[in-house]
């Protein structure tokens, strides 16, 4: 995302506008809506954490007890790392794309998506 091209929920005022530019985005609904989307986000990013982790904790067992990694845990931890990852760059504002079930769908655990995930917008 460049400068020339802000986010539709952008927090910026246009220079031809004669208004106080604070208030004019304190009264934005898409920044409200932004906002909620962002607390929702981070709620969900606490639940991911913490699936992450028993994955984390399940694999390192797995292996353990049967000397393999188990390539089913290990594309469902692919999947959580890419949830978390979109999750982030919603909410650090690098995508405007909102995370499952916000609107996005769930990542595949594919590794081409591990590949590909950080050229995503």
């Amino acid at each position: 995302m460049s400068d020339d091209n802000p986010p539709a929920d952008h927090a910026f005022v246009d220079d031809n506008k004669t208004g106080n530019p604070l208030e004019e985005n304190l009264k934005s609904g898409t920044t409200w809506m932004r906002c909620l989307f962002m607390l929702i986000s981070c709620v969900l990013v606490s639940v991911a954490s913490l699936a992450g982790t028993v994955i984390v904790v399940l694999g390192f067992f797995w292996v353990l007890f049967t000397g393999e990694k188990n390539s089913q845990v290990q594309q469902v931890g692919q999947s959580v790392a890419t949830y978390i990852y979109e999750i982030i760059r919603y909410l650090t504002y690098n995508s405007d794309v909102k995370p499952f079930p916000l609107g996005g769908p769930w990542p595949s655990g594919s590794n081409e998506q591990q590949q590909g995930g950080a050229a995503r917008s």
